[in-house]
């Protein structure tokens, strides 16, 4: 491991424990208690907490401070007021849990981050009810935050619309499963409105917080939505290559549900009849050897190289809007994050 991915992996780890110890605090388990721990189930069981770090290190780059040294709670602003930046980092987490109970009810998928997903090792009523919850619990959160009013609606007024553009990207996801044509745009286009949002969320949000300039929460959105798309794109590609145990789900599952991926798009265009790669109908019975040479094949048309390049290349991108802020260690973890995302293997 290089020094620059275990100070990037340190950054990860340090940031996730602030968010895990304030978990407690700010989402205990209370009554009905059945509901308050189907709610915490998930975030509990485990993640990398991604989407909060970029939030908080883009606080840490905008007042050019050093990364960890001011209290989360009483972050300064830009113009010497307070903020906490660390119930805003959990409105952020909170949404993605959120959607990922709802998710794995829609696609009936049994595990997530390797325990039962929260509709099996509950119901599923209360599953969705959990999620109904984290999602109310997101925007408690973050109109807690002390920040002035003004900034704070803005704030929450991107979350909002975050979340409309989570379904849509969801909607549409579910619509190009029963498509037989989807073009590589359209699926950047999903994948944009289903994950990248809530990047460009968490790269935005600090900034509006703390009341940086329009151009300046732009570029960090765009940053975002640059290296959301690519985390996606690599999420695809570790449904294909990544041991179904360090996944926490089975291997291929994609495939299985014919889901379209930047992979299976180009596979497409070079001719395979991706209906044969594999026929296995249930993501249950579906064996790895199956995989493998479902594996194999797209590696032999180029489909998993040419999803790779482009993941690359949105990080480029992203990291470019990253200009706006100061050259400090916080804006230099940040970079390093966009490139974990598409060196990540699980």
């Amino acid at each position: 491991m290089s020094e620059r991915h275990q100070q990037v992996e340190d950054a990860i780890v340090a940031r996730r424990e602030r968010v895990n110890s304030a978990l407690p605090e700010d989402l205990p388990v209370k009554r009905p208690d059945h509901l308050y721990e189907a709610s915490r189930y998930l975030l509990d069981a485990g993640g990398k907490r991604l989407r909060p770090t970029v939030l908080l290190l883009v606080a840490e780059s905008l007042l050019d401070i050093e990364p960890s040294a001011v209290d989360y709670r009483a972050f300064p602003t830009l113009d010497g007021g307070k903020a906490d930046v660390l119930s805003a980092a959990l409105a952020i987490e909170v949404i993605q849990t959120f959607t990922l109970i709802h998710d794995d009810i829609m696609d009936d998928d049994p595990l997530r981050r390797g325990v039962p997903a929260v509709h099996e090792e509950y119901d599923l009523s209360t599953a969705i009810l959990a999620g109904d919850t984290l999602y109310s619990k997101a925007f408690e959160f973050l109109l807690s935050t002390g920040a002035a009013p003004e900034r704070s609606v803005d704030a929450t007024t991107r979350l909002a619309t975050t979340c409309t553009r989570i379904c849509e990207g969801q909607s549409l996801d579910i619509e190009f499963e029963q498509r037989e044509s989807v073009t590589p745009d359209e699926y950047l286009e999903m994948v944009e409105l289903k994950t990248a949002v809530l990047y460009g969320a968490a790269a935005a949000i600090p900034a509006t917080l703390l009341g940086a300039d329009d151009r300046t929460v732009e570029a960090l959105y765009n940053y975002g939505l640059d290296v959301g798309r690519a985390f996606q794109i690599q999420d695809d590609l570790l449904d294909l290559t990544t041991p179904s145990e360090k996944l926490g789900k089975q291997r291929g599952s994609d495939l299985v549900e014919n889901k379209q991926t930047l992979v299976t798009l180009h596979a497409r265009q070079q001719g395979v009849d991706l209906e044969s790669l594999v026929t296995t109908e249930s993501v249950d019975a579906v064996s790895e050897a199956e995989i493998d040479a479902a594996v194999d094949r797209l590696h032999e048309v180029g489909s998993i190289e040419y999803a790779r390049e482009t993941a690359h290349d949105l990080i480029a991108s992203g990291k470019e809007n990253l200009e706006v802020l100061p050259d400090n260690e916080a804006r230099f973890l940040l970079e390093g994050i966009a490139d974990y995302l598409v060196e990540r293997e699980y």
